[in-house]
């Protein structure tokens, strides 16, 4: 009989729900019969306390070792504080596809029958840049990036799913009606990654 391979994944068990959220996961992969070695990490204002750093250097290393992480929610402080875990992170690791399906569950009477979508955002660019000043004293501005190259990469992504899983409708999602240039490069390449 041979030994079943145990799987390295590094675990940011979070704050708030998280512990109680990612407990649960770890239960139902568990109960898989997969054996796993769990390392776990703070990140946030837990880390601070401990490391001074929201993300500590060994919380990167492990990530880049096993290759595979589960994390709980993080507080992102509003208004202030640290930036958030999960977008230092994405940026970090280049994890830029926000991938969401949505279906109803059988038996359960909802307003809307019959839902099967999902929905796949791209996570590091537009107002996730992050990238704010004041003007002036009251007036701040944010400013959105959108680049060529994280438009394609998060259209060909949805487009390769829906080819993977025999989904036959896509829909790019934007508001190029008002902002033209950023909007509608999304837009744009959205269009020539369907011709591709």
């Amino acid at each position: 009989m041979t030994e079943k391979k145990t799987h390295k994944v590094t675990l940011i068990p979070g704050d708030g729900i998280g512990p109680e959220v990612t407990d649960a996961v770890i239960r139902i992969l568990e109960a898989t019969g997969v054996k796993f070695d769990w390392e776990r990490f703070a990140a946030g204002a837990e880390a601070f306390e401990k490391y001074q750093e929201y993300i500590p250097k060994a919380l990167y290393e492990s990530i880049e070792r096993n290759k595979v992480a589960l994390k709980g929610p993080v507080t992102t402080p509003i208004g202030g504080g640290f930036a958030s875990i999960n977008v230092t992170l994405r940026k970090k690791f280049e994890l830029y596809a926000n991938f969401r399906p949505i279906k109803n569950l059988p038996g359960l009477e909802t307003r809307y029958p019959n839902v099967d979508l999902v929905i796949i955002r791209e996570n590091t660019e537009g107002l996730y840049v992050g990238l704010e000043h004041e003007v002036v004293p009251g007036v701040v501005e944010s400013i959105k990036v959108i680049t060529a190259k994280a438009s394609t990469r998060i259209a060909q992504f949805a487009f390769e799913f829906a080819r993977k899983v025999g989904r036959k409708k896509i829909h790019a999602i934007h508001k190029a009606n008002i902002m033209k240039l950023s909007d509608g490069q999304v837009l744009k390449c959205a269009l020539e990654v369907k011709k591709g």
